[in-house]
């Protein structure tokens, strides 16, 4: 006899299941921020009455391993403020506290290596734009700021906040401390932000989190946040922040120079959601040195930014074409040759009213031997349309004495998480053109036009792209020009549980790459990618077997390594690829990549591997090694890159390293040390040492040294 109320029960249970699965959403979904009136001690201990008080969260769900099954820890947080601070309280019980996994003590660590706890921010509650901030068991900070719902990520802002943590045999415990003058937000007296939670357990390779915890969706992204509410009259009282700084030092190669300099930077709250940043004699002396790099092709190389006035609000100016072409590079500026060029002044304004985000940059440089003193401008507008959506222009202008440049364009993303029902997807498009003087402005312009479907089963993105002969970006960076483009690439990612051992694998059914000559449409550079073998095992472990083909058309030949010669011609050669990725979260890590097959018209075997080992509490070292071996018609040649890395964490507001480097190339060791102190959170002291050795002929002698310090202090009024 059929049971019909059981069929009831069953049905509602799978209407509330689907829906589940459909929303990621887990009640209670709200949490409530509690009034204090009195700031708490910050210790990691959670035992001021107001945490007692104060409601607390503890719905965690499983992102990985195992997808919408409860945490199998138990995680608490609760929120107190006070007119000026948020206050954050944390439990992370763990039942074998002996695993906790804290390999990190620096500022902005590697948080994906260590356990952690992650809160994101959506203080607009846009659905868009937030900050992320991490903390680990040791107390380690690292940051965030996040656009586009989480597909912006600017890993280099540096907020000013402070956390303490507490290990016992219960697990691990903190308290954060964030004033709100670090966060922009509505100028509202009642506010409601977007929030999320996020705790990694290495030792289980387990994440929990709060809301959003489906595959097809990251933490970053801030549409998927709870609700957090009973903020009330609070106020970010530092409208303005000075940031004063000295240099000295000296360096000494053929001969002595002692160096001083003083200046410093000055950030102004214009309105609660927009900044102005003004910057004078600016000094880059704690930025750590560009690891040498032997390069075997034709192009040059793209080197990432590392200086703090650009990096914070770098991806609201960013406008990307394919990989490292973009057309505003900060790099540009005060680098030139090689060479540093000073920076004599600039002002920075960044921020968002209603629905806009307005950016604007202008750095003034000084002249240096037979560089002219140059003015460098960028604005950049990004207008929110529809729920995820974006429409945008970007100007930048470079003007010296005797020379112009302007580049000028319009871009549109179309982003939705509704697609066949709760799949990601984007359609992308942009138009750009330049003007630089002395040229006819004909053949002057760049478009592009992409379709990306990025989830987690499968991820599939395509992308035309165009580069006209005399498209000129002189503040951003191409790899080459003149061409057309043609991109796919298909990838699939099935969960398995048949495969003793083997939890996922992974299938690349091509990544193919078909640049294309603009005037002549003869194909210039041709790459296909097949990845038939690739899987990742239960332990995290990651193996792959990748098939390679190229092709390469070269018009004028170049020297590919020191004196070997590569000739013009067309080229065709297949290569075959194995690769080993150990899991992350251990105390010793690898990563092994070994190529082997044809080269141009010759050989090429390729060997690069990396270890990484957490040797005690403070102590971590690492150690990588790339070597090429090529055997070609012209000559035969080997080089070998080796690197080393010493670093020491005394706490998490005093931390050392010391980094290593020799090529073949260069023939030179380099020689970097760093020490960075926090004596207040905000205010930085460092000490840089970079040492040059000469290796040449067999000999090592001392060719560069130099030794700087510089105190940053911060003042907010």
């Amino acid at each position: 006899m059929i049971n019909v109320r059981y069929f009831i029960l069953l049905f509602l249970y799978l209407i509330v299941f689907s829906a589940n699965i459909l929303a990621q959403h887990s009640i209670p979904d709200t949490v409530r921020a509690m009034r204090i009136t009195e700031p708490i001690r910050l210790d990691g201990i959670l035992e001021e009455e107001c945490w007692k008080k104060a409601d607390k969260i503890h719905n965690f769900t499983q992102r990985e391993l195992d997808n919408g099954k409860p945490a199998t820890e138990r995680t608490e947080v609760a929120m107190v403020y006070t007119t000026d601070c948020l206050y954050i309280g944390l439990w992370c019980y763990d039942t074998n506290p002996e695993a906790i996994t804290a390999k990190s003590w620096e500022r902005d660590f590697q948080y994906w290596t260590d356990d952690n706890f992650e809160i994101a921010f959506d203080t607009y509650k846009d659905k868009r734009n937030g900050y992320v901030f991490v903390i680990n068991p040791n107390g380690a900070r690292a940051d965030v700021q996040i656009s586009d719902d989480g597909r912006g990520f600017n890993i280099d802002w540096n907020g000013v906040w402070d956390a303490e943590t507490v290990i016992n045999r219960d697990g691990w415990f903190a308290e954060i401390k964030i004033p709100f003058s670090t966060l922009k937000y509505p100028e509202k007296l009642f506010q409601t932000w977007g929030i999320n939670f996020e705790r990694n357990i290495r030792s289980k390779r387990e994440s929990d989190f709060w809301q959003g915890w489906s595959r097809d969706r990251d933490f970053e992204n801030v549409s998927q946040a709870g609700t957090l509410t009973g903020l009330e009259k609070i106020s970010g009282k530092e409208t303005l922040e000075l940031k004063p700084f000295i240099t000295a030092g000296f360096s000494s190669d053929s001969t002595f120079n002692s160096k001083f300099k003083f200046g410093g930077d000055i950030n102004y709250l214009i309105t609660p959601t927009i900044k102005l940043n003004l910057t004078a004699n600016t000094d880059f002396a704690q930025v750590e040195s560009d690891r040498m790099r032997i390069n075997l092709t034709r192009f040059s190389l793209y080197y990432p930014e590392k200086r703090d006035f650009f990096l914070e609000g770098e991806d609201a100016f960013e406008v990307r074409y394919y990989d490292s072409e973009i057309l505003f590079y900060s790099r540009r500026i005060g680098i030139q040759d090689g060479k540093e060029v000073p920076i004599l002044a600039g002002a920075k304004i960044i921020g968002k009213t209603d629905r806009t985000s307005i950016n604007l940059l202008s750095i003034q440089t000084g002249s240096i031997m037979d560089i002219q003193s140059t003015n460098y401008s960028v604005i950049r507008i990004n207008r929110d349309v529809f729920e995820k959506s974006n429409l945008g222009m970007i100007l930048t202008a470079k003007n010296s004495k005797d020379n112009f440049n302007y580049v000028y364009g319009l871009d549109y993303q179309y982003n939705t998480s509704n697609f066949l029902t709760d799949k990601n997807l984007m359609v992308l498009g942009s138009l750009s053109q330049s003007q630089t003087k002395g040229t006819d402005g004909l053949n002057n312009l760049s478009y592009r036009i992409g379709l990306l479907y990025p989830n987690d089963l499968i991820t599939f993105q395509s992308l035309v792209l165009g580069v006209q002969k005399n498209f000129n970006p002189e503040m951003g960076f191409l790899e080459r020009r003149n061409y057309d483009l043609v991109y796919g690439e298909l990838m699939i990612r099935p969960l398995v549980g048949f495969i003793p051992g083997i939890r996922k694998l992974i299938f690349k059914p091509f990544k193919l790459a078909l640049f294309y000559n603009d005037e002549t449409r003869m194909l210039e550079t041709g790459y296909l990618e097949i990845r038939p073998l690739s899987f990742e095992l239960t332990t995290g472990d990651i193996f792959e077997f990748n098939i390679e083909q190229n092709f390469d058309r070269i018009y004028v030949g170049y020297n590919i390594f020191k004196d070997i010669y590569m000739k013009s011609g067309i080229y065709r050669w297949n290569r075959y690829n194995f690769r080993f990725t150990s899991y992350e979260g251990r105390k010793i890590t690898t990563f092994i990549e070994y190529y082997f097959g044809d080269f141009y018209n010759g050989t090429n075997k390729n060997l690069n591997a990396t270890v990484s080992w957490a040797l005690l509490k403070h102590i971590r070292l690492s150690a990588d090694y790339y070597r090429n071996m090529v055997r070609l018609p012209q000559g035969n040649f080997t080089t070998d890159d080796i690197g080393g890395r010493i670093e020491y964490g005394f706490n998490p507001k005093l931390f050392s390293s010391i980094f290593c480097q020799w090529n073949n190339q260069m023939e030179e060791i380099l020689l970097n040390l760093r020490i960075h102190w926090i004596p207040v959170v905000g205010s930085d002291f460092y000490l840089a040492l970079n040492q040059s050795l000469d290796t040449r002929n067999k000999i090592i002698k001392l060719s560069n040294t130099t030794i700087l310090t510089k105190f940053v202090w911060r003042i907010g009024i």
